[in-house]
């Protein structure tokens, strides 16, 4: 027999199939205890778990840099992570929270539903909208008819001389000054020289009056770029090379013959043109009541009459010219009011050292330096070299985007409309309402609190600001088919003819304005389109207004808490209503006249108290720009809202908290709701510039730099530091506050 191995007995179960299912409920037990403590913990915590609430969390958290103390540096800590993560896309000079927000609304204005869906029955205006859009985006047509387009209608305008042969005996012998100016006005949408519009009577704001203002914008943006010396060096030549660059390409596709150094004589005589004209200007103009000169058309014929190669300029003459387009007559006894008698005054000597052909050559160089832009890529790359050394924009727009602003920015109203249908909530309202309310109340009773201004003014500033009147969203007007059509009744639009329809719009946009001279003016009209992210005051209608584009996230959002609301959109209502009391807008009264409503003693102190934050700003030295210090005059409105605006949100809602208990928390993050409401008030303006773009921004900008926009604002306000637990040595705390509202 042989031996064979013995098999081991079976093992017994270490549980068995009762104790196993005993384990699992246990089990399940415990989970659901644990998951009970953490909810009641949570709920102990006060913690909002809500998708609005853990979303806004993520944002706050992914866009800070916490390893930074916020009592050194608040704009870092706030946007630190933003600012790392960020690249300035190379069609922009600057980049921030606003460009994002317009970014996404252009998608949504581009989407299947909206500029690009053929709708049956739809309304005509939103059929021109989307007749215009068409007509953008068309590339290949645009590039077939290459700059065709442009040079056909120059000899409307008495022709280009530096691209045109024999200009003074074939246009020069009928040229006149008013004709060609009026022109570029009325037809071209062009103010070149002298600044004509009709507008609201600033002492009575019932009535529009014709206006004559110093020309207001310039190629080189400002006097100091036309020196040609140090940082403006390269700019300068950039300009100079441009206007060269076009005006060859135009002579080569007229088939003329080119001689540089005769073009290149123009060009120079163009910008020293320029150069004086700049130099005539006034671009520290503060009073709104030393600006207004109310006279005849007569006077200006008699005091303020200049002359090119012997012309008389002859005021009535170019006005009636203008007013002739809209079927009204004008005489030398038109009242007008004149914004720029000095300029008027040293525009005569300048005029005096050129010639006709000088000054044509610089008034339709104006004209083409805009409309380049609608051409071909050949003509729109002269340009885009240009504003690569003056912006630091390295490439353009893509077409869709670009088209899709276009269309907006001439047909706000039909764009309007397809927005607020896709993409805007009217349960919004409610809630601006109530923090509009709110905050307009905080800004009266803090005006019992300044000892600087006395009752009789104090009275005066409470009934202006209890008149200001707010507008949400947008005009119930332009969801009526039959409004909608008639304001855009005069257009017809060609999907085959993009810079026609560029013409038509510029003519169209213009005669709106003049039709207005006879008119009283409409105080229910809305003057600002939906589909926009920003925010206003209007001092001649004394309206705050707040379009559907700027109402969501992180400004505003009905599920996030009422301190990033109060933080964000909230600190946009107390700017705009501050801007009623800023520098300009104190001049105003309740119902929009230009009238001192002011005492002796409290404009004293007023005055006192804006150099003290026009002096605070100035001090700000910017490494981006070159280590240029900032204007403190020339952002001076901006930055008494500024101050204004956070003061009045921050009080409104610690009023809230007192009104509804205390909100609960956001997850992940440790920051008190006072600590949050100043976040996402920072957060707001996160951004970033190109250093061309940085020079810019302090040469010529009414806004103080985004950075600086926080830091001011927050030194200057004490309940900040005490949020933050700063000592009086930290950064963010001023040793000499500034405070107006």
């Amino acid at each position: 027999m042989t031996e064979t191995d013995t098999p081991e007995p079976a093992k017994k179960p270490r549980f068995t199939s009762l104790e196993i299912g005993l384990i699992t409920i246990v089990s399940l037990f415990l989970i659901i205890i644990v998951i009970l403590i953490i909810v009641f913990a949570i709920q102990s915590n006060n913690v909002c778990t809500t998708a609005d609430c853990t979303q806004s969390a993520s944002r706050l958290i992914e866009n800070m840099d916490a390893t930074v103390d916020p009592c050194d540096n608040f704009y870092q800590y706030a946007c630190g992570g933003w600012l790392k993560k960020s690249i300035i896309p190379e069609a922009q000079s600057k980049y921030g929270l606003q460009n994002i927000l317009k970014g996404n609304m252009e998608v949504i204005l581009k989407g299947d539903s909206v500029l690009e869906k053929n709708v049956e029955r739809e309304s005509p205006a939103v059929t021109k909208a989307k007749t215009l859009y068409k007509s953008c985006v068309n590339n290949s047509l645009i590039e077939r008819k290459g700059g065709a387009p442009l040079l056909d209608m120059l000899p409307d305008i008495f022709e280009w001389p530096m691209a045109v042969d024999n200009w003074d005996n074939v246009y020069g012998k009928t040229w006149r000054l008013e004709d060609v100016i009026a022109r570029l006005n009325w037809k071209y949408g062009t103010e070149v020289l002298i600044s004509f519009f009709i507008r609201a009577d600033d002492r009575d704001s019932t009535k529009h009056i014709i206006y004559f203002d110093q020309q207001m914008s310039f190629g080189l943006l400002s006097i100091d770029y036309y020196s040609c010396r140090g940082r403006f060096a390269e700019a300068c030549r950039a300009y100079e090379q441009f206007m060269f660059d076009l005006a060859k390409l135009i002579r080569t596709d007229r088939g003329l013959q080119i001689n540089e150094a005769d073009i290149r004589a123009e060009v120079t005589r163009v910008v020293n043109l320029e150069k004086d004209i700049a130099s005539a200007t006034d671009f520290q103009r503060r009073d709104p009541a030393l600006l207004y000169n109310k006279m005849q058309l007569s006077t200006l014929n008699r005091i303020f009459a200049f002359e090119v190669d012997f012309q008389k300029f002859n005021w009535t003459y170019y006005t009636a010219k203008i007013m002739d387009t809209v079927n009204t007559k004008v005489n030398d006894s038109e009242k007008i009011i004149n914004y720029s008698p000095s300029y008027y005054g040293k525009l005569k000597n300048v005029l005096a050292k050129y010639t006709k052909r000088d000054v044509q050559n610089y008034v339709v160089w104006r004209f083409v330096m805009q409309m380049v832009g609608e051409l071909s890529q050949v003509y729109r790359n002269t340009k885009n070299v240009f504003l690569k050394v003056l912006t630091g924009k390295a490439s353009e727009d893509a077409l869709w985007r670009w088209c899709a602003l276009y269309v907006n920015g001439n047909l706000g109203k039909a764009v309007g409309r397809l927005y607020v249908q896709e993409a805007f909530s009217d349960n919004s309202k409610e809630l601006m309402e109530e923090m509009i309310k709110d905050i307009q109340e905080v800004f009266i009773s803090n005006l019992d609190d300044l000892s600087w201004m006395d009752e009789e003014t104090k009275n005066a500033a409470k009934d202006k600001a209890r008149a200001i009147r707010a507008r949400i969203g947008y005009s119930e007007d332009i969801m009526n088919d039959e409004y909608l059509d008639n304001a855009y009744k005069d257009l017809s639009y060609s999907g085959e003819e993009y810079f026609q329809n560029v013409l038509q719009n510029l003519e169209y946009r213009t005669k709106k304005q003049l039709q207005k001279l006879r008119r009283k003016v409409n105080k229910n009209d809305w003057f600002f389109g939906a589909a926009v992210i920003n925010a206003f005051y209007s001092a001649s209608l004394n309206e705050i207004v707040f379009p559907a584009g700027i109402l969501q996230p992180p400004f505003f959002n009905k599920g996030q808490p009422k301190s990033l609301n109060y933080g964000g959109i909230g600190m946009v209502i107390g700017h705009e209503i501050t801007h009623g009391f800023d520098d300009n807008g104190r001049s105003y009264d309740k119902d929009g006249n230009l009238k001192n409503w002011w005492t002796p003693e409290s404009t004293k102190n007023f005055l006192e108290l804006s150099r003290c934050i026009a002096s605070q700003y100035s001090k700000f030295s910017w490494d981006l720009a070159n280590g240029l210090h900032l204007n403190g005059n020339n952002t001076l409105e901006e930055n008494i809202a500024d101050n204004g605006g956070i003061r009045q949100a921050y009080q409104a809602y610690k009023k809230f908290v007192k009104r509804n208990g205390k909100e609960p928390l956001l997850p992940g993050i440790d920051l008190s709701h006072d600590q949050l409401f100043f976040l996402n008030f920072a957060q707001i303006w996160c951004g970033s510039y190109r250093p061309q773009q940085a020079v810019i921004s302090v040469k010529i900008g009414i806004h103080s730099p985004v950075m600086f926009r926080v830091l001011g604002s927050l030194q200057n306000f004490p309940e900040f530091a005490k949020a933050f637990n700063c000592k009086k040595s930290s950064n963010m705390v001023s040793d000499n506050v500034c405070r107006v509202w």
